[in-house]
């Protein structure tokens, strides 16, 4: 798959104990997508962060969170990740999606064409 120079990124905030039926969300969020066949998904876990309700959520020793925050990324072309946008309506209760202009520089598999 060859991405345009001008892709977009879909950006997923959620925490970490956020469930869709019955499996961890930020997994299902990026089942969906290979499913779907977008370019890549990427999952990273947070420190330490807060939401909409102000709760902190950390892991420093003394205040370890069982739910820290979880981020979820997407780039590929706009049309395609607006495809997942009814199931992520439908998947995610509380937390932050967000859909911004990226420069691609470079997206290649390593079987590609040079």
């Amino acid at each position: 798959m060859k991405l345009p120079e001008q892709g977009m990124l879909l950006r997923i905030f959620i925490g970490e104990s956020d469930k869709y039926e019955g499996m961890p969300l930020y997994e299902k969020i990026v089942l969906k997508a290979r499913e779907m066949n977008l370019a890549g998904a990427t999952v990273t876990r947070g420190v330490m962060g807060f939401g909409a309700d102000s709760r902190l959520h950390t892991s420093k020793f003394l205040r370890l969170s069982e739910d820290m925050p979880m981020v979820i990324e997407l780039v590929d072309k706009e049309e395609r990740l607006r495809l997942l946008i009814p199931f992520l309506d439908e998947a995610v209760e509380e937390g932050l999606i967000t859909l911004e202009k990226v420069r691609v520089i470079k997206y290649r598999h390593s079987k590609s064409e040079p």
